[in-house]
């Protein structure tokens, strides 16, 4: 299975959205400094995922997060609509 994933920091409340295929290691590897992108911003705690059969279609979502901020923003006030 592959991943695609939204950490938020409890640094600073930004988001982080990422995929992989090991969800556990690679929040492990965020948490313990190991990912350049997210170390000055740790800890982070996991709010959602997807899971996905192909690394294809993962990886076409997490693009389609990363750079459509409509898709971003429906799914960020889906989750915040749910924390209510």
């Amino acid at each position: 299975m592959f991943y695609v994933y939204l950490l938020k920091s409890k640094k600073d409340q930004k988001l982080y959205i990422g995929f992989t295929n090991d969800l556990k290691k690679r929040f492990i590897e965020h948490n313990g400094g190991l990912v350049k992108a997210t170390k000055p911003r740790r800890p982070f705690e996991i709010i959602y995922y997807e899971a996905y059969k192909s690394i294809k279609d993962a990886k076409q979502r997490e693009s389609r997060l990363k750079k459509y901020s409509r898709a971003y923003h429906q799914l960020k006030t889906r989750i915040e609509n749910s924390l209510i």
